[in-house]
C-alpha cells in the first residue's frame, strides 16, 4: 500500500452535512454566512465541522463566491513616524483590534505596510480595505478606486474642497476634541504662550487641531503659533522644528507636538537649548504610544480609545460589503481619555 493510499482522507463538506442531518447546500450557507439558516442550526454545523476537522477549501470557495473573505488595513503615514522606536505602534494597536474584530465575522485581516505609493494593495486579494487616516489625494486610496474596492477609513477623511462632506464611510477620531484635551490641561498647568506643532500635510488630526487651537487662541488671548514639518523627517524633523520654533518665539512656555514623533524631537531640541521640560517648556503629545511611553520625561498623551475605533471600523466595512451601509455613514469614537505624565506636570502653575 503506498502512503499516499494509508493517509486518511480529510473530511469533506458532504461528511459534514451526513453527521448534521442537513444538505450540503445549508452547510455551504452556515460556514460562509450565507442564505437564512436558523442560528441553532448554523451553530451545530459550525459544532459538527469542528469536531470532525473540516476545513473549507478556500480556492474553490473564493471561484464560488467571488469573495476572498479578507479585508485589508492601509496607511500611507510616512515609515519615520509609522516604525523606528514607535515599532509601527499606532498602525500596530488599530491591526490587533481589526483582526480580532474581523476574525468573528470570518474575515482574515491582510496588514499592509505603510507605503507612500499604496502600490503593495495592487497584489493583495481582498474584498475590501480600511484606510488609517488618508491624507488628501491618498495614495491607499488611488488603488482601491483604480481596483474598484469598496473601503472605510478611520480617522474624517479630508477633501481638497473643504465644503464638501466626506463621501466614504468613517469612524471619527475626534481630532477637535482630543487637541482641546491636551491645550486645556496645558492651560490648567499654567501655559499662556503655547505652540502648536503640526504635519505639514492634510491628515485630519492636523486639519483639526490647527482649528481647535486658532479657536482656543481666539478665546484665552494666545497668540496662535503654529509650525509645521513633513511628517516623512520623524525625529529629526522634531527636533529641527522644534528648533526653528525657539528661534523665533523664545517665549513659548508649551509645545502640543500631534505626531509623536515630533515630540520626542522636540525635547531633545528644548534640552540642547538649555531649557527644562516642562519647567521651562511643557511637551505634550496626541498618541499615547511607546515613544509617549518611553521619552524622558514620559509625554502627557491620549488615550484615543483605537481598540474600539478599529472594530467600529471593521462594521462599517462588513457593512459595505453586504450593501447596508450608507455612503455617508459615520462612526463617533469612544471619548478619549488624557494621560498625564512629567512632561508637562509643573510643580507649581500659575493662577
Amino acid at each position: 500500500m503506498s502512503p499516499t493510499a494509508s493517509r486518511p482522507r480529510p473530511p469533506t463538506i458532504a461528511d459534514v452535512a451526513q453527521a448534521a442531518g442537513v444538505s450540503r447546500t445549508t452547510v455551504s450557507h452556515a460556514l460562509n454566512g450565507l442564505g437564512k439558516v436558523d442560528p441553532r442550526t448554523r451553530e451545530r454545523i459550525k459544532q459538527v465541522a469542528a469536531e470532525l476537522g473540516y476545513r473549507p477549501n478556500l480556492r474553490a470557495q473564493r471561484l464560488r463566491s467571488g469573495q476572498a473573505r479578507a479585508i485589508a488595513l492601509a496607511s500611507s503615514m510616512p515609515f519615520a513616524v509609522a516604525g523606528g522606536p514607535s515599532r509601527l505602534g499606532f498602525y500596530m494597536e488599530v491591526a490587533a483590534a481589526a483582526a480580532e474584530s474581523a476574525l468573528a465575522h470570518d474575515y482574515a485581516l491582510v496588514l499592509v505596510p505603510p507605503v507612500m505609493s499604496g502600490s503593495a494593495l495592487y497584489s493583495v486579494d481582498i474584498d475590501g480595505a480600511i484606510v488609517v487616516e488618508p491624507d488628501v489625494d491618498d495614495a491607499a486610496v488611488a488603488v482601491l478606486k483604480e481596483r474598484g474596492l469598496p473601503y472605510v477609513t478611520l480617522g474624517r477623511p479630508v477633501s481638497p474642497d473643504e465644503d464638501a462632506p466626506p463621501d466614504v464611510p468613517y469612524v471619527d477620531l475626534r481630532g477637535g476634541l482630543v487637541a482641546e484635551l491636551l491645550l486645556t490641561h496645558l492651560h490648567e498647568q499654567g501655559a499662556r504662550r503655547p505652540a502648536l506643532f503640526i504635519g505639514s500635510g492634510s491628515r485630519h488630526s492636523s486639519v483639526d487641531a490647527r482649528a481647535a487651537f486658532e479657536r482656543i487662541a481666539a478665546v484665552r488671548g494666545w497668540e496662535p503659533i503654529v509650525a509645521t514639518a513633513p511628517e516623512a523627517g520623524g525625529e529629526q524633523a522634531g527636533y529641527e522644528g522644534c528648533a526653528a520654533l525657539l528661534a523665533e518665539h523664545p517665549g513659548i512656555d508649551a509645545v502640543c507636538a500631534l505626531v509623536d514623533a515630533f515630540a520626542v524631537g522636540a525635547v531633545r531640541a528644548l534640552r540642547d537649548s538649555g531649557r527644562s521640560v516642562p519647567d521651562d517648556v511643557m511637551v505634550a503629545t496626541r498618541y499615547d504610544g511607546l515613544r509617549a511611553r518611553t521619552c524622558e520625561p514620559p509625554l502627557t498623551a491620549v488615550d484615543l480609545r483605537l481598540d474600539h475605533a478599529a472594530g467600529e471600523a471593521v462594521d462599517l466595512l462588513l457593512g459595505r460589503l453586504r450593501g447596508d451601509s450608507p455612503a455617508r455613514q459615520v462612526v463617533t469614537a469612544s471619548e478619549p481619555r488624557l494621560i498625564v505624565r512629567a512632561s508637562s506636570l509643573r510643580r507649581a502653575t500659575v493662577a
